[in-house]
């Protein structure tokens, strides 16, 4: 669903709750969907008179969905440079492959395809940074943001409840005073009372200490991602920190992991590898919803959708709990949204759905998300984004990378290794696969424009067995496989003949077994103006053995 907004992060096609409409559109029909979400009302209007103001410049400002984009930590602080950088489109980007022409046939061996080409310098740089790399005015944020949370816990004020119990106390106290006969029994209160706010200053925040003064090294990493959604404005940051501790108390966040929701949703986004960076990987599939079944049963009712938009937090949770929040670890996640074959923006459940998810995780969720890709864009979504772009920060579309069809593995490849991609995008992983892992690293050929490049594979003994996984970015070439033998006089035999393979196509697997000794030759044909990189990788066995 849609993604980050004001430093948030939140995914277009995703799940947030927010105080407040996100979207340009339609903005009526946010007020009313929040209306009936008594929590997120309620916490809206509690904010201070103060931010008022502030928070009508928010509703001018729609957001993309956090799940769309959670947040790319900036490696310099620098918004503008960053959002020029990520406004790039594939079209602009330098080639993938940076060596020069003269080495297109040389074949690397090993950790190729585990090589980035052409990763952004300064991506996911940001989350790493440690309290001396901040600037002076970030780390007075900080502190700012640390003292504001310090006092709140010790005086037991981060939640609204806390202030009754507080005069609960005083009362109890009083009446200690003027009737000693019942002082056992209020005690007894009050002690439990006292216990309760011992309790609170133990909260945690992703298994993350929210007390400062604990000396929990996560504890500034945790602060630091709501105060970059807020512009490093402590008083903003405190604020949004306290409201999502609120908004997840109402809604029994804290546990929803433990919740069963089946597999009804399983093809519709899930977890799975990590990125060049060490990022675990989120995909969204917003296809399945072209399905008027699968639509209806999602949107169709209001308790359908609660029950989708919580399933969305869980998988966001679920995704969270691989995380590392200590100083130099991985505290962000990689979108991968897959727009094939999604409805349009005229399914208004749909969109309604969206836009609520865009608040709620842009409003709970900031900063987890590195960067969205967004891949298989159909046109009309290049429109659609274009209308939207005006409203949105910078900083949340330098986030965003758009993809179309035909360059979708060449996309994902720039953050994530061969061996890490599924097959249907391109790449060389396989669900449950028996024959290779993502430990068993892709070698590279490339062919240059007009040329064509054999890959051989000996098979020295007969009677061995050879598996082979191979994907070629660009595609639109010529691909064919024989068996040469060693013996001269023996015929080559064709294992697959010559045929154009396109773009649409997964990755190729096949296998082989020899009846005497000889090599297996796979030949590539680019008959394109254009070089391919070509990845694969094999395996023999030895039934013998």
């Amino acid at each position: 669903m849609a993604d980050e907004g004001k430093e948030n992060d939140a995914e277009k096609a995703q799940i947030e709750v927010s105080p407040e409409p996100k979207l340009s559109e339609n903005v009526e029909e946010d007020k009313e969907v929040l209306k009936e979400d008594g929590g997120i009302k309620k916490m809206g209007e509690e904010k201070e008179k103060s931010d008022a103001n502030k928070n009508e410049n928010h509703k001018e400002n729609p957001k993309e969905s956090e799940e769309d984009e959670v947040s790319l930590p900036l490696s310099n602080g620098n918004e503008k440079e960053n959002a020029k950088e990520g406004e790039k489109s594939e079209n602009s980007s330098p080639p993938l492959d940076g060596k020069t022409e003269e080495n297109t046939k040389e074949i690397e061996k090993g950790e190729c395809s585990s090589s980035p080409r052409n990763v952004d310098s300064s991506l996911f740089t940001e989350e790493n940074r440690f309290l001396p790399d901040l600037k002076d005015f970030e780390k007075k944020a900080l502190m700012d943001l640390r003292s504001k949370l310090e006092e709140a816990i010790l005086t037991n004020k981060l939640f609204k409840e806390d202030k009754k119990q507080e005069y609960r106390i005083e009362k109890l106290s009083e009446n200690e005073k003027h009737d000693k006969g019942k002082a056992k029994v209020e005690e007894q209160e009050h002690e439990k009372l006292e216990k309760e706010v011992e309790i609170d200053k133990d909260f945690t925040l992703w298994g993350v200490p929210l007390l400062p003064s604990k000396g929990d090294k996560g504890t500034d990493i945790l602060l630091s991602k709501f105060l970059r959604a807020r512009e490093f404005k402590a008083n903003e940051a405190f604020e949004m920190l306290k409201n999502t501790l609120e908004w997840r108390k109402e809604n029994k966040v804290d546990s929803i992991t433990e919740e069963d929701f089946g597999n009804e949703y399983d093809s519709v986004g899930y977890m799975k590898g990590l990125d060049r960076e060490g990022h675990p990987v989120c995909y969204n599939v917003y296809g399945v919803f072209a399905n008027d079944e699968m639509y209806n049963k999602t949107f169709g009712t209001e308790a359908s959708r609660e029950r989708f938009l919580r399933w969305r937090f869980q998988l966001l949770e679920k995704g969270i709990q691989k995380l590392d929040f200590r100083p130099g670890g991985i505290s962000t996640l990689l979108q991968i949204n897959d727009l094939k074959n999604t409805p349009g923006p005229s399914r208004k459940d749909l969109r309604l759905a969206t836009k609520r998810a865009v608040g709620i995780l842009q409003d709970n969720y900031p900063e987890f998300v590195a960067r969205n890709i967004f891949i298989n864009v159909p046109f009309w979504y290049y429109a659609f984004n274009a209308l939207l772009s005006p409203f949105l920060t910078q900083r949340t579309k330098s986030k965003f990378v758009f993809s179309r069809p035909s360059r979708v593995t060449e996309t994902l490849l720039r953050y994530i290794a061969a061996e890490e991609i599924p097959v249907i995008y391109g790449g060389l992983r396989r669900e449950n696969d028996p024959e290779f892992s993502i430990q068993d690293a892709a070698s590279e050929v490339n062919v240059k424009a007009g040329a064509t490049e054999n890959i051989e594979i000996p098979l020295p003994e007969a009677g061995t067995i050879l598996i082979w996984d191979l994907t070629i970015i660009g595609w639109d070439v010529n691909y064919k496989e024989e068996f040469v033998p060693t013996d001269e006089g023996s015929y080559t035999l064709i294992v697959k003949k010559e045929r154009k393979i396109t773009w649409q196509e997964e990755s190729i697997r096949n296998t082989f077994k020899n009846k005497e000794p000889g090599k297996l030759v796979i030949t590539i044909e680019n008959g394109i103006f254009k070089k391919k990189r070509v990845l694969y990788r094999y395996k023999i066995k030895n039934p013998s053995a």
